[in-house]
């Protein structure tokens, strides 16, 4: 597989389980903090990866310009 398809297929899992964090944090009643604690590790995680590699893939794209 190329470099260029893993960098996309990342970004997309990475966003995907970034808006999942987001989302269970909109829809999580905030009664209980342990309840909370993984929403909050989805979204950051799934936030720093889809910046990364979409600092990857530019980085990629203006190496090959």
């Amino acid at each position: 597989m190329k470099e260029k398809t893993k960098l996309f297929i990342g970004t997309a899992g990475c966003f995907i389980l970034c808006v999942f964090g987001v989302y269970r944090l909109l829809v999580e009643n905030p009664s209980n903090f342990t309840s909370m604690i993984i929403p909050v590790i989805f979204a950051l995680s799934g936030f720093l990866g889809f910046v990364t590699n979409v600092y990857k893939l530019s980085k990629r794209k203006s190496d090959n310009i």
